[in-house]
C-alpha cells in the first residue's frame, strides 16, 4: 500500500513538475536573440533579464547600429547581389572570415552551408541565468565593443576582438555568431562543437579538441522561409604549413564546390606560404567576390574566369605597403559603380569589388597549369613589386 502510494506521488510530480522544467531550459536560440538585443521567447528564462536597465540600454544600441548597417550596407549588398550573382551555390566558403556571417548572408543569402575560419577560438556562452546582474552587463558591454569596427568599418580588428572577447561568461566567435543570426533574422535550432581530424572527417562533440588542429561550431538554423540550413565555423591556421595537419581543406572539398567570399583578408594570399588556400579557392568556386585583398589578379586565369569590376581601386591601404597592382588598377579604369563601402577602404567612393565568375568548360584553371608557367595577367603591364612582410596579429581575415 505504502509502496503503491510512493510511486503514485513520483508520478504525480513528474506530470506537475515535468513542464516547469521544460519551460526553464534556456535555449540557443533564445540566448543569442538576448545577446543581439532582441526579446526571447515568452517562456524563457532570460526574459525577465530584459527588464534590466543595462539590457535595454544594450538593445536600444543594437537597434540603432543594426538599422544603421541595414540601411547603409547590408540592404545594398543584397540588391547588388540580386542584379550581379549568377544562381547561388548551395556551399559559401568564406576563408580568413572570423565571425562574420553577417555579410556572408548577405552577400550569398541563396546559400544552405556556410564555412567560416579564422583564428580566433569558438570559444563558449555561459548560462546568463545563472549570473549576477552585474556579471550580465560586462558580458554585454564587451560583446558591443567587440563588434564596433565591423559595424563601423566592415572589418574585425583581431587585437581589439581578442582584448573585448577575453570574458569567461562570452568568450570567442560563439557569441558574434549568435549575435549576426539573431540579427540576420534566422533561428537557431541545434549548436554543436566540431572537430576536424588530419584526414578531413568530421566528428561532433569535444572529447578530440584538444587534439585537433580545426576546432569549432556546426550550428543548425532556419530564416522565415523555415530552410534549414547549416553554419560552420572553424578556429584554424590557413597557411601552407597550418593546413597539412589540420584536415580543414579536405572537409571543403566534401561540401564543394561553392562560392566564396574574400574581404580584409590581410593580402596573404599575395604570399607563398598562403598558396594552398588560394588554389584550393580557385580549384572549388563558381563565384568569387573579393576586395584587393585576396587573391592576386595575376593568380586568376583570364581564359577560364570573367571580371566584374566595381568600385574605385586606390592601392591597399598604408599597413599594407609594396602591395599595389598595376593590372588591378587597369581593370577597374571600366569599374561599375559601387554604392556601398567594403574592406579597408570602407568609405563608399573608395571601395572597390571584384566579382570572378568561372567560365563554363573543363580548361585548367590558374593554379592547375603546367609547372613553372605562371597565369597571365589581363595586361603587359609591370609585374606588382614583390609583397612584405604583413602584420600578425592586427588584422585577421574578413573584418
Amino acid at each position: 500500500m505504502r509502496s503503491s502510494l510512493s510511486v503514485a506521488i513520483v508520478a504525480l510530480a513528474v506530470v506537475l513538475f515535468a513542464p516547469a522544467v521544460r519551460a526553464a531550459e534556456v535555449t540557443a536560440n533564445d540566448t543569442a536573440r538576448f545577446l543581439a538585443g532582441l526579446q526571447p521567447s515568452a517562456n524563457s528564462p532570460l526574459l525577465r533579464l530584459t527588464t534590466d536597465p543595462a539590457w535595454q540600454r544594450h538593445a536600444q544600441f543594437f537597434d540603432t547600429a543594426f538599422a544603421q548597417l541595414e540601411q547603409q550596407q547590408l540592404s545594398r549588398i543584397r540588391n547588388w547581389s540580386g542584379v550581379n550573382l549568377p544562381t547561388a551555390r548551395r556551399t559559401m566558403f568564406y576563408m580568413f572570415a572570423g565571425p562574420d556571417f553577417l555579410y556572408a548572408n548577405a552577400f550569398y543569402s541563396g546559400a544552405t552551408t556556410y564555412v567560416l575560419s579564422g583564428l580566433e577560438p569558438t570559444g563558449a556562452v555561459s548560462d546568463l541565468t545563472t549570473l549576477p546582474s552585474d556579471t550580465v552587463a560586462v558580458a554585454l558591454n564587451s560583446v558591443e565593443r567587440s563588434l564596433w569596427s565591423l559595424l563601423n568599418f566592415s572589418f574585425f580588428v583581431t587585437r581589439q576582438m581578442k582584448t573585448d572577447l577575453d570574458v569567461a561568461e562570452v568568450s570567442g566567435t560563439l557569441p558574434i555568431l549568435y549575435v549576426f543570426l539573431a540579427r540576420s533574422g534566422m533561428t537557431i535550432r541545434d549548436v554543436k562543437p566540431v572537430v576536424l581530424v588530419a584526414n578531413g572527417a568530421l566528428t561532433v562533440g569535444v572529447n578530440e579538441l584538444a587534439r585537433s588542429k580545426a576546432r569549432g561550431t556546426r550550428i543548425a538554423f532556419a530564416g522565415a522561409d523555415g530552410v534549414e540550413k547549416t553554419l560552420y565555423y572553424f578556429s584554424t591556421d590557413l597557411s601552407n604549413s597550418g593546413l597539412k595537419a589540420s584536415g580543414f581543406l579536405k572537409f571543403c572539398a566534401t561540401l564543394a564546390p561553392g562560392d566564396s567570399l574574400i574581404k580584409s583578408a590581410s593580402y596573404l594570399m599575395h604570399l607563398g606560404d598562403f598558396s594552398t588556400v588560394r588554389k584550393f579557392i580557385l580549384a572549388n568556386s563558381a563565384t568569387i567576390i573579393q576586395d584587393d585583398s585576396g587573391i592576386p589578379l595575376a593568380q586568376y586565369s583570364p581564359r577560364m574566369w570573367r571580371f566584374a569590376p566595381f568600385g574605385r581601386y586606390l592601392g591597399p591601404i598604408d599597413k599594407f605597403p609594396g602591395l599595389y597592382q598595376q593590372s588591378y588598377a587597369e581593370l577597374f579604369s571600366r569599374a561599375r559603380p559601387l554604392d556601398f563601402g567594403i574592406g579597408y577602404r570602407w568609405r563608399p567612393n573608395e571601395s572597390n569589388l571584384l566579382l570572378s565568375v568561372r567560365l563554363p568548360g573543363d580548361g585548367a584553371t590558374a593554379e592547375a597549369l603546367p609547372p613553372g608557367e605562371q597565369a597571365p595577367a589581363l595586361s603587359s603591364s609591370p609585374k606588382p613589386r614583390k609583397p612584405r612582410p604583413l602584420p600578425s596579429d592586427d588584422f585577421w581575415g574578413s573584418r
